[in-house]
């Protein structure tokens, strides 16, 4: 089980990215998503979720910038970035959860990680 996260860039203040996660070795249809991002210093945070039934879930700090999706036929998962700051920078990694146990905010719920992409937000 794979998931693969593209996307990340190097964006200047108030642009947009869309970051996608492409999951290969099973269907990821009756999984909740989660996209999660580390900062230089701090620790991993919780950026959005969309569960299985569609269902979405944001950070304070991203609400109304941010939009995940969910692609089912291609088995993959979306983050468009929009109205990007600099404090937005930060690995970004999306994982995936087959049980709906505990909050989809909480990163140890989560069974499978991607291996991150790099957003750079400039000032």
């Amino acid at each position: 089980v794979q998931l693969q996260a593209s996307g990340g860039g190097l964006v200047q203040a108030g642009g947009s990215l869309r970051l996608s996660c492409a999951a290969s070795g099973r269907t990821f249809s009756t999984y909740d998503m989660g996209w999660f991002r580390r900062a230089p210093g701090k620790e991993r945070e919780f950026v959005a979720a969309i569960g299985w039934r569609g269902g979405r879930t944001y950070a304070d700090s991203v609400q109304d910038r941010f939009t995940i999706s969910r692609d089912a036929a291609k088995n993959a998962v979306y983050l468009q970035m929009n109205s990007l700051k600099p404090e937005d920078t930060a690995v970004y990694y999306c994982a995936a959860r087959s049980r709906t146990i505990g909050a989809v905010t909480t990163p140890t719920s989560y069974d499978y990680w991607g291996q991150g992409t790099l957003v750079t937000v400039s000032s």
